[in-house]
């Protein structure tokens, strides 16, 4: 991966799939993804790893399944949250967002454990987004 500066909104530009993560950096072992994302996800687990989120762009919630019950964090554009392993949740965007993620290279889309994956949902662990960005 190019150690070059990735403008996130010109990498965004690069691709129209929604649910379906760039790698843009990499940190450590974790992996730095952007994604487009409108509609509904998955319910999904994360058995061994936290989930970091970032919205760029619109409005994301996330719906989760806790010990005290079911709720939705509701994330407008600049907010974080980070979703703790082992909880299942279901991220979802009525209106559309861009979203930053952190999780550890070669973590599934849709986790350890999932429902049903619907077909717009890729089950990738992201695709390299240096190679559709234009040379500096």
């Amino acid at each position: 991966m190019p150690n070059d500066p990735i403008a996130l909104h010109e990498a965004l530009t690069t691709f129209d799939a929604l649910w379906s993560p760039r790698i843009v950096s990499r940190v450590n072992d974790y992996d730095v993804r952007i994604a487009k994302v409108e509609g509904e996800h998955v319910w999904h687990v994360h058995d061994h790893t936290d989930e970091f989120f970032l919205v760029l762009d619109g409005e994301l919630h996330i719906g989760l399944r806790e010990p005290t019950g079911e709720r939705t964090v509701t994330l407008p554009k600049g907010s974080v949250f980070t979703v703790p392993r082992g909880t299942e949740h279901k991220p979802h965007a009525p209106t559309g967002a861009a979203i930053l993620m952190f999780e550890p290279s070669g973590t599934l889309t849709v986790g350890d454990r999932h429902d049903e994956v619907p077909d717009h949902v890729d089950v990738t662990t992201g695709h390299r987004v240096d190679a559709e960005l234009p040379s500096p």
